[in-house]
């Protein structure tokens, strides 16, 4: 028993010092476009004690965090006038090409390259419906991009930018560079609204983020305090069995 009051307090401190990595890596996030908060998902493990044998009697409470919860709200809208920034508004992702693979991701700070094609702050290609890139010549000079995200300039439509979404976008894996990857089949999202000139800011609001910190901290002191007094207890406990024997 004594014992296992050492490993339920471990199980807290390991689970406060997971929290406090997600808490940070929010905050770390604040200013990324198109960032999406997480938190930690906790289940608490009812286990009966040795010896507890009385219904409802001794039982010991184990927490573990089970997962991370994304937060998919939308970001507020910052407008940029930059006419390759875009937002999405509602549900989806837009679709990069990477060495890796498709990826997905809601940051819009577009750019071309040295060879016309548009591509992410990181160089990756930004795909169409039609899995294709897009390249933009010299004379496209005039760049606008249309709620369904149809891409044009005065020479004519250059493609439609995907945007897709998943049965479940709170299982997609957060990867480098502001990207998700995800083992669902990717769904093209109808009625596209698309907003040119406009970024959408991290949804992290970091006032709730520094009190969650805070508490998690203070939790952690009390739990390692808590840990501490258990081995001077256990330490005085064994020093007076030793005088009785």
């Amino acid at each position: 028993k004594m014992e296992t009051t050492s490993l339920i307090a471990a199980s807290r401190q390991a689970v406060l010092r997971r929290s406090m990595s997600v808490i940070a890596n929010n905050l770390a996030n604040m200013n990324t476009t198109g960032f999406k908060g997480e938190k930690m998902m906790f289940s608490e493990h009812i286990v009966r004690s040795r010896g507890g044998t009385r219904i409802g009697g001794d039982k010991l409470a184990f927490v573990r965090d089970i997962a991370t919860a994304r937060d998919l709200s939308e970001g507020n809208f910052e407008k940029t006038g930059n006419p390759l920034d875009v937002a999405i508004h509602g549900e989806g992702f837009f679709v990069v090409d990477t060495p890796n693979g498709e990826r997905y991701t809601r940051n819009g700070n577009f750019q071309l390259d040295s060879d016309g094609q548009l591509v992410t702050r990181n160089g990756n290609p930004v795909l169409s419906d039609g899995g294709q890139p897009f390249f933009l010549s010299p004379e496209d000079t005039r760049i606008d991009i249309g709620g369904d995200g149809t891409v044009s300039s005065e020479n004519g439509d250059l493609g439609k930018i995907a945007v897709v979404s998943f049965e479940n976008s709170r299982d997609m894996r957060l990867i480098a560079g502001g990207l998700y990857s995800s083992r669902q089949q990717a769904t093209p999202v109808e009625d596209t609204n698309i907003a040119q000139g406009m970024l959408e800011s991290s949804n992290v609001q970091p006032i709730v983020e520094m009190t969650r910190m805070i508490e998690v901290h203070r939790s952690y002191e009390g739990t390692k305090a808590f840990v501490r007094k258990e081995d001077e207890r256990l330490k005085q406990m064994v020093k007076e069995y030793s005088r009785v024997v």
